[in-house]
């Protein structure tokens, strides 16, 4: 995971690829088939997946967990 100011307006991004986390979430949720999917973005790893997801719920976590 990268995060650079000047790179995709600074959003989390995978790797230094243009992909943020956001979209590969997105993307998950598009290509129900994970196969179909890193067919589609072959410069995706499995890594990278499983790293969005960590980030997207920890992410959650530290945003809702004052509110509770």
């Amino acid at each position: 995971m990268t995060s650079n100011l000047n790179r995709m307006n600074g959003q989390p991004s995978i790797r230094n690829l243009r992909l943020t986390v956001r979209r590969v979430i997105e993307l998950l949720a598009t290509y129900p088939n994970r196969e179909e999917l890193l067919q589609e973005f072959p410069e995706l790893e499995d890594e990278d997946i499983q790293q969005a997801l960590i980030f997207a719920s920890s992410y959650l976590s530290d945003r809702y967990s004052c509110e509770w």
